[in-house]
């Protein structure tokens, strides 16, 4: 799968292949700006994550987009945040729906979007827990608010994408439909090494 930088604008791109009209293959340029675009869309992720004890997790979240991070929820003696507390390392999947309303019918699986993540945790309270609930807006009921503490994912490497701006016959190909695309180097979290000891962060964001 060929990545190229665009000349004007020194974005990297994907040139994912697909097949024209008339059947010959044309190339689809993505950014990574385009791919999270298609994140905001959606409001569901599995948040992967670890124990502790190095043991893996999953959970559903409903997520929002704030710029470039996606911003979490959460009880502040869940199982996330206290996972997350230890190991800021997470793995998050979006699920995109594909096919409108003939996926009701019909077996089409849902586009993914995969990304390795680092995962900041702001506690209740905090002014920085306060400001990112407001980018929640109405998927937080007002009485959760003072309580919840806050989430912040914000993504590394690279996006895993499968079955994303591709024709739903493509997806039966998983060499055709999957692709890797970077994460836009000027979003990325600054090194581990560098944020404070604990996962707890009171004064710090993506």
């Amino acid at each position: 799968m060929a990545t190229k930088a665009s000349e004007s604008t020194g974005v990297n791109r994907l040139a994912l292949p697909i097949r024209g009209n008339r059947g010959q293959q044309t190339p689809l340029q993505l950014t990574g700006e385009q791919v999270w675009r298609a994140v905001a869309k959606e409001s569901f992720a599995v948040l992967s994550h670890v124990t502790p004890a190095g043991e893996p997790r999953s959970s559903g979240v409903v997520y929002k987009v704030a710029g470039n991070r996606m911003v979490v929820a959460v009880a502040p003696d869940s199982w996330k945040a206290r996972h997350i507390a230890a190991n800021r390392r997470v793995a998050v999947t979006v699920l995109v729906r594909r096919g409108g309303i003939l996926s009701l019918v019909a077996p089409i699986p849902p586009a993914t979007i995969s990304f390795p993540a680092t995962a900041i945790l702001h506690p209740a309270g905090s002014s920085q827990a306060r400001s990112v609930l407001d980018a929640l807006g109405s998927l937080i009921p007002a009485e959760r608010r003072a309580s919840a503490s806050v989430i912040e994912i914000c993504p590394q490497g690279a996006f895993v994408i499968y079955g994303l701006a591709v024709p739903l016959r493509r997806m039966l190909d998983p060499a055709a439909a999957r692709a890797r695309l970077p994460v836009p180097p000027e979003w990325q979290a600054r090194e581990l090494a560098d944020l404070p000891e604990g996962g707890i962060v009171t004064n710090d964001s993506c």
